[in-house]
């Protein structure tokens, strides 16, 4: 984990969201798929807590080497403020945070399952698969058109690429569930690797412990410290041995978890996501 005070190199509307790129170059280096930043609110502010956003890229080399390109809710009142930072201004950033997705050892069949703004992790993560020679495809959705995240982008990344819309303004009418079925089928999946809202990933844990497909998913909290210190993110979990269940906090012990593990019946019926 690293502090840095980061120049703003680009800062853009991105349908829904926005897209912003900082040069950060120590946590760049240590960035994977799945961990996040937090970033300190500027000092006009009344809001100590910092705002966290997931890592949508992390360059390492070429010319934007040092890079982490992260994706915002514009409409998410919190983080609203950060639509007037403007190139050469700073952000005070501390990252890379949490835990992030494991890669299979050997060549494998990997289906990325995004929803939304979750969608944003889960193009690093198809980055670092493809480098390491496994064969990526994705199914992409959200609420409408301005809410699919890149989709040119999935194209380029992924071997196959489904798109779905709510409301049918892109791709298929439905939701990501609508067509995992037939993208599992289609790909031949081995692996699967979700980011999206709570229901939606108890509905691909139900789905995956039945055809006991192995699966990953990043769960998106409404962290308070995102250090771990405050206790306000807990996940239930199944323990190992079976012996019950144990709370584990998103910001540390995840964002991601093996959602065989997860209670999520208590996460649902709590209304928590």
């Amino acid at each position: 984990m690293r502090r840095a005070r980061a120049e703003v190199l680009g800062n853009r509307a991105l349908g829904r969201y926005r897209s912003l790129t900082l040069v950060a170059p120590d946590i760049a280096e240590r960035a994977n798929p799945g961990q996040f930043v937090a970033l300190a609110m500027p000092a006009e502010r009344s809001r100590l807590l910092r705002r966290h956003a997931p890592i949508h890229q992390a360059s390492r080399r070429g010319g934007w080497a040092g890079t982490l390109e992260l994706v915002i809710g514009s409409d998410e009142p919190t983080t609203s403020w950060l639509a007037e930072l403007e190139p050469h201004g700073s952000l005070d950033v501390i990252g890379p945070l949490g835990r992030g997705f494991a890669y299979p050892k050997r060549p494998t069949r990997c289906l990325l399952v995004a929803e939304g703004r979750g969608a944003a992790p889960l193009y690093f993560l198809a980055q670092e698969l493809v480098a390491r020679g496994k064969r990526v495809d994705m199914v992409v959705g959200g609420a409408t058109q301005e809410a699919v995240l890149k989709p040119i982008e999935a194209k380029r990344l992924a071997q196959t690429v489904a798109i779905v819309t709510a409301d049918g303004s892109l791709g298929e009418r439905g939701g990501v569930l609508d067509v995992l079925a037939e993208a599992v089928a289609r790909t031949r999946a081995q692996v699967l690797y979700a980011a999206a809202s709570v229901a939606t990933l108890a509905s691909i844990a139900a789905f995956c412990r039945e055809r006991r497909l192995p699966a990953q998913v990043a769960i998106d909290e409404p962290w308070a410290c995102g250090l771990g210190l405050c206790f306000g993110c807990p996940v239930p979990v199944a323990r190992p041995d079976g012996s019950g269940v144990e709370h584990l906090r998103a910001c540390v012990d995840g964002p991601v978890f093996d959602p065989a593990r997860v209670r999520w019946d208590r996460r649902v019926a709590a209304g928590v996501g």
